[in-house]
């Protein structure tokens, strides 16, 4: 396995250092696209009807998922603090203490998805007669796996914050692939394939819809036993053991709640957005929300390998912050973004000549091809200030200055993206490019919002006055 990086090293240039942490979790991110785009299709391949049952239910997933990352959050940085302190046996506690907010955070999603969202949540969102069922059972067989969902992200979060994005990586392939053979296996029904010239039959469950759904859960659930065994097996001063005290410790746990609930918060307002948005497509018809569902897809594999670099920036400022390196941390956080915003500058211009093809890669509706690729293109040019606004915020994070970006989404999503499209929709006719070009407006205010709190520079003063606000001076 693996060995983490010594970012304290001030023999290792910062760019080379940024790229040396950053460049594992982007081509984890790239292959997690790229198994989006095999369940995309796959599952596009049924019929518009099952893209769009799992369209209707993206936004709400997304938002859970924000409870799990925000929960993640919270601990993660404390570590990556105590590590840059070289307070190990401190840090450990921190660990610990993540495990337990696995099982409560965990066990509270899934009761809340099969108890009440799922039942509920599609035909809220106005889900149409032939999509409902799917989306029903696609969402309930997610939600069933939240528990090892919330402690893949937890042990992912715990590696990459010790300079390990590696061992993530690693798992993260034969994740992927258990994703994908799943998928071969459970969406399709028994059939006749030929390969080579040769015909044999390919068994398959034919689930469908809650086949893909089968299949994602199976992967989550591998990665996290594999991720959390790293935490338990692998020898070195961050290591824990079942044999280990696992008392509540209330300072830790309100220590991670004051940084992962901003975030979470963050996530709401961003989901909250979305599920609106979500709901006016639905009244557009299912090829839009179909079209919709798809370009998100396109758009991802340009954006995906900046968070890359805000994983990469929230590691290097929180140790760097801990020595006591405030400069180091500036440095650093600079050099992530500007990076961050060279490489999407170059994804952008891709995806915009090639927005036709990358929709027909999922669908062969011309309608919605057509739409689709309509709306990658308005996208693209909002895709720079995106790259700014992720990585700044991953800086700010790693700083404990995690209520700038809840406070600049708010004013991205509810100030410019919704009541844009609302009212293109509503005063003049438009369809889904009115959705597109509010999430552009969006994109383009919180880059810039998060550009003037970065250069601003009050984020590096904010964790100690935090810890001196917790402790009552």
């Amino acid at each position: 396995m693996a060995k983490p990086l010594n970012l304290l090293d001030k023999n290792i240039p910062t760019w080379k250092l940024v790229l040396m942490l950053a460049w594992p979790s982007i081509i984890e991110q790239l292959l997690h696209t790229a198994v989006n785009y095999v369940d995309t299709a796959m599952v596009g391949s049924i019929g518009t009807y099952a893209t769009a049952a799992i369209g209707v239910c993206q936004s709400t997933i997304f938002l859970l998922m924000g409870v799990m990352n925000a929960t993640g959050l919270g601990f993660s940085v404390m570590v990556a603090r105590k590590i840059g302190e070289n307070k190990m046996d401190e840090a450990r506690v921190i660990i610990r203490q993540s495990m337990l907010a696995v099982v409560a955070v965990g066990a509270f999603l899934t009761l809340l998805v099969e108890l009440i969202l799922a039942p509920g949540l599609p035909r809220w969102m106005g889900a149409k007669p032939d999509v409902l069922p799917h989306a029903v059972a696609y969402f309930r067989i997610i939600g069933a796996n939240y528990l090892l969902n919330t402690g893949m992200i937890m042990a992912t979060n715990m590696l990459r914050c010790m300079g390990d994005t590696r061992t993530p990586l690693k798992f993260n392939i034969l994740t992927n692939l258990v994703n994908v053979v799943g998928n071969f296996l459970l969406i399709y029904p028994t059939r006749e394939l030929t390969v080579l010239g040769v015909t044999f039959t390919m068994p398959g469950a034919g689930w469908g819809v809650a086949g893909a759904a089968a299949a994602t859960a199976l992967a989550t659930a591998f990665s996290a036993v594999c991720l959390l065994s790293v935490l338990f097996l692998r020898k070195g001063p961050l290591q824990i053991s079942l044999k280990d005290d696992y008392r509540p410790q209330p300072d830790i746990i309100r220590q991670a709640v004051h940084l992962g609930l901003p975030s979470f918060l963050e996530r709401a307002v961003i989901s909250g957005g979305q599920i609106v948005s979500t709901a006016m497509i639905s009244g557009l018809g299912t090829a839009a929300l179909a079209a919709h569902q798809l370009a998100n897809s396109g758009e991802s594999l340009c954006y995906m390998p900046i968070f890359g670099f805000s994983i990469a920036a929230t590691t290097l400022v929180a140790q760097n912050l801990g020595a006591g390196d405030k400069e180091r941390a500036f440095k650093q956080g600079a050099w992530s973004t500007w990076m961050s915003v060279a490489v999407m500058c170059t994804a952008s211009a891709i995806m915009f000549a090639l927005a036709p093809n990358i929709i027909d890669l999922f669908s062969n509706d011309s309608e919605v091809i057509a739409l689709g690729a309509r709306v990658l293109r308005i996208e693209a040019f909002a895709e720079p200030f995106f790259a700014i606004a992720t990585v700044v915020a991953g800086v700010l994070r790693g700083a404990g200055d995690t209520r700038w970006p809840f406070y600049i989404s708010l004013a991205g999503m509810w100030l410019m993206r919704v009541p844009i499209a609302f009212l293109l929709i509503n005063l003049y006719g438009w369809g889904l490019e009115a959705i597109w070009v509010g999430m552009a407006a969006d994109l383009i205010v919180r880059g810039l919002l998060c550009l003037w709190r970065f250069y601003k520079r009050t984020w590096v003063h904010v964790w100690e006055q935090r810890e001196a606000r917790l402790a009552g001076k």
